[in-house]
């Protein structure tokens, strides 16, 4: 990890402005829900906010991301427009979807986010075709592709993983390693210690790291963002994390680890990211008040314009299922 780039004060803030919007509209989500407003599957990603805010800072709205149904915290750090967030998860005719796909199903192709999948794993594929296109188009596009630590032991990501070696592509799979795949915990499903030791059976670089510290979660995503776009191929990145809820919100978790999770509860890395950026000099309790109290204030205005928005006509029942004739 040493020969990895650290992130300098002001991108150390820009990742914490990312996480914390994912913090705050989580936090605002479950709040809709549970007053009945929101009537929706949703996967928290609350306890994983540093991962895509570390390696968000190093893309473009050129660059492609692919994720999967617990994604919304991936689709917002690289920008996802709040106003068409909400209006989606509100089922409304304004959101990226026209309402009709919801949390499970976002997408922003004009700032690259191209999919969030509710297959397990099938991120991995779309995210190699994508990575293949942008090889030709000659753009020096990279393609994430963002899946969980159960998605790894599933064909797709041998077939895809070995694909983007074989072509060079300009591909990084970032397993967002959180310990349960649904209810099941890793040591039952993998005979190895690190998911990214599967890197070396397809001749590219694998690493594991702390996707908790910024840090390292950055260095290891700069890393291999820049190699993709010397055009030296793809790189497996296992980022190791926690979910603080249960797979699926209101599922109780009673098959995690009590002890790991309290430590994990402890070593929640918004609080420990906002203390250091204050510790640091970076910037003061105020500056960061006002950047939450701003963050809240924009969620407010989304909110209030989604619900406030029609739903889509039944009509919409039969669109967006076939391509229709263009007169």
């Amino acid at each position: 990890m040493s020969n990895y780039p650290k992130p300098d004060p002001a991108t150390l803030l820009e990742i914490y402005k990312k996480a914390a919007l994912i913090k705050l509209n989580d936090e605002r989500i479950i709040k809709q829900m549970m007053a009945g407003k929101l009537v929706m599957p949703y996967y928290s990603p609350r306890g994983q906010e540093i991962i895509p805010s570390a390696i968000s800072v190093s893309l473009t709205d050129d660059d492609y991301i692919c994720t999967i149904y617990r994604g919304i915290h991936d689709m917002l750090a690289k920008g996802f427009p709040l106003d068409e967030l909400w209006a989606e998860l509100a089922g409304r005719v304004t959101g990226t979807c026209k309402g009709k796909g919801g949390p499970m199903h976002l997408t922003c192709p004009d700032k690259g986010m191209m999919v969030t999948t509710g297959i397990v794993g099938s991120s991995m594929p779309i995210a190699t075709g994508l990575g293949w296109a942008a090889k030709l188009d000659g753009k020096n596009r990279v393609s994430i592709a963002n899946f969980g630590d159960g998605a790894s032991n599933i064909g797709a990501f041998h077939e895809s993983l070995n694909m983007a070696a074989v072509w060079k592509l300009p591909v990084i799979f970032v397993c967002q390693n959180n310990l349960y795949a649904e209810h099941t915990s890793v040591a039952y499903s993998r005979a190895i210690d690190r998911i990214s030791d599967r890197a070396a059976g397809y001749g590219m670089p694998g690493v594991t790291v702390n996707g908790n510290d910024p840090d390292e979660m950055y260095g290891a995503a700069k890393f291999a963002i820049d190699r993709a776009r010397a055009g030296e191929g793809p790189t497996l990145i296992e980022a190791m994390t926690f979910r603080f809820n249960g797979h699926l919100l209101g599922e109780a978790g009673h098959y995690m680890d009590k002890g790991l999770y309290a430590q994990a509860q402890k070593d929640d890395p918004m609080p420990i990211l906002r203390a250091r950026l204050i510790a640091d000099g970076i910037a003061s309790e105020a500056v960061l008040a006002t950047l939450e109290a701003d963050i809240d204030a924009r969620i407010d205005v989304a909110l209030a314009a989604a619900y406030d928005a029609p739903f889509p006509d039944v009509t919409e029942l039969k669109r967006d299922v076939f391509a229709e004739e263009i007169a």
